[in-house]
């Protein structure tokens, strides 16, 4: 993981020093290197598992500093590792249930049906009932396993701190914090029950939505038991079309339960995956799998209604104030000119321009967005993170069962009963109303105020950019120098003492080169700082 972050690293500062002008062919370039390094980290975290999955899984929703492309290749990441030998499952059983697995259970398939890097899944049939069970059983030394790789991570975590621009915009230390809380929570089986018991006292009035029962008494930190549901995934239209089933009303009864979630107090479920989401014969919905979940605060359900009232009143100094509030913003930032680019996106999206605006002032506003992003030191919560990869989830779900789907007319009602009530939605879309009534004599101002005012900052901060990399391009190849340095120092001392002549004297002349590289690199560093 170190050694692969360090490659990673050297492989971009090198892209840059190489590349001074970032035209339209500089960036293709560039995204086709983060696209390859996305991929060699996928195929390392399918092959090894643990942590580099769930990093990558963590590092899926972090739209607010991660590139595009990476983003992308890790969308697909799946947590499937080779399965354990049964007869550490069987020895687990036994050692939480304190006696013999058959005492508890008639039969249980020695082959997993699943299989991912915290845990195993079999189909057992139970001894009270005779009715079928899943169990769920943690990997072999899976929780000292991950507290190894922490450490890793933390080391990891630090280089990406010093020899990257992360450092500035990101609030590492925190993210550090949220990505091992999110994965021991996951360790914590007893946890994912509290989640799902959660669940069904809430959606119990639902009968759209079925959440599986559980067999608490025979569920433990590392175990857990629960019914065994037949159903295909909830993206399986031809199993729908085959029994008869409502796609329209299956999507519909979709919206209503992860709307609900999203904009309400409570928990949410944070990974509504097709393999989470399964579709019975009677056209129920189960859901399944509630290891990794997400809060909604009443805190943030104020939040979010506030920043919708303040931009559609236009006021983007309480937009800030907002944002500032969910803590999205670190100390750092520039607040007047976030709150210039967020006033002038709102209205080129107010106004309808992103519909008909032309593909180079489209690109240009991508760029100018991607610029300010990549320097602006602005950071989402894990909370809110999970959120925004959530509801892009659901709703690619909801599309590929009804692609006719009009969220708009299915969440007018609900978010106008959010808001509560009718008087207060219909004062804030007449609001709406009147602002968006003008414009043809608000698009040209948003337009030539971002055109005027943009050109200069785009070509300082690529200018900004272009150097701070290049320092830390020198920094890194100097670090590197000095610790190849040191070994080859060390290598003299040791074939001194011990007499290995040969040894002494390609020590000698591996100091000697990278002496002499150091003092090239500090020089040449050196006009780089002047020229400044």
């Amino acid at each position: 993981m170190i050694w692969m972050t360090i490659k990673f690293i050297f492989l971009m500062y090198k892209f840059h020093f190489r590349n001074k002008v970032w035209d339209d062919r500089t960036i293709a370039k560039w995204n086709i290197l983060v696209t390859k390094l996305a991929r060699e980290y996928r195929n390392k975290a399918v092959e090894l598992g643990g942590v580099l999955i769930k990093v990558g899984q963590f590092l899926s929703t972090r739209t607010d500093f991660m590139p595009d492309a990476f983003l992308k290749e890790l969308s697909g990441l799946v947590d499937r590792v080779p399965p354990m030998p049964f007869s550490y499952a069987r020895k687990l059983l036994e050692e939480e249930w304190g006696g013999d697995i058959y005492e508890y259970i008639e039969d249980i398939k020695p082959t997993s049906i699943a299989s991912a890097s915290i845990g195993e899944v079999y189909l057992a049939k139970l001894r009270e009932d005779h009715s079928d069970v899943a169990i769920k059983v943690q990997r072999y030394r899976v929780e000292e396993i991950f507290h190894i790789d922490f450490k890793a991570l933390r080391i990891v975590f630090w280089l990406i701190s010093v020899f990257t621009s992360f450092g500035k915009k990101a609030d590492l230390p925190s993210l550090y914090r949220e990505l091992i809380t999110v994965m021991n929570k996951e360790l914590d089986f007893q946890q994912e029950l509290k989640h799902a018991c959660y669940f069904q006292e809430r959606f119990q009035d639902n009968k759209a939505i079925h959440i599986p029962n559980y067999i608490e008494q025979l569920c433990t930190k590392k175990v857990l038991v629960m019914e065994w549901i037949d159903g295909a995934k909830i993206t399986d239209v031809s199993y729908m079309h085959r029994h008869q089933v409502s796609t329209q009303q299956i999507a519909r009864s979709l919206f209503d339960f992860y709307l609900e979630q999203f904009l309400n107090e409570g928990m949410f479920h944070a990974d509504p995956h097709a393999g989470n989401i399964l579709i019975q014969q009677d056209g129920t919905i189960v859901i399944i799998d509630f290891g990794m979940v997400g809060e909604v605060r009443k805190q943030d359900t104020h939040y979010f209604k506030k920043l919708i009232q303040n931009i559609i009143m236009d006021d983007y100094d309480r937009v800030i104030e907002t944002l500032d509030e969910m803590n999205f913003i670190l100390p750092q930032a520039n607040r007047k000119k976030l709150k210039q680019m967020i006033r002038q996106t709102i209205a080129m999206y107010q106004n309808g321009s992103l519909n008909t605006m032309d593909a180079h002032t489209m690109e240009q506003l991508k760029e100018d967005i991607r610029l300010f992003i990549s320097d602006q030191p602005i950071q989402l919560s894990a909370d809110y993170a999970y959120l925004g990869r959530a509801i892009s989830i659901v709703i690619g779900i909801l599309l590929a069962i009804y692609p006719d789907i009009d969220l708009q007319k299915w969440a007018k009602p609900k978010i106008k009963k959010w808001f509560g009530g009718r008087n207060l939605a219909e004062s804030i879309y007449k609001q709406y109303v009147k602002d968006a009534v003008q414009p043809v004599l608000s698009f040209p101002k948003a337009m030539l105020g971002w055109l005027e005012n943009g050109e200069k900052e785009r070509k300082w901060e690529r200018e900004k950019q272009q150097k701070q990399l290049t320092h830390n391009y020198f920094v890194l190849l100097e670090v590197i120098c000095f610790v190849l340095l040191l070994v080859s120092v060390s290598c003299i001392l040791f074939g001194y003492y011990q007499n290995l002549g040969r040894l002494t004297t390609i020590a000698i002349s591996g100091a000697s080169i990278f002496a002499v590289m150091m003092i090239l690199l500090f020089m040449k560093h050196y006009r780089n700082i002047r020229s400044k």
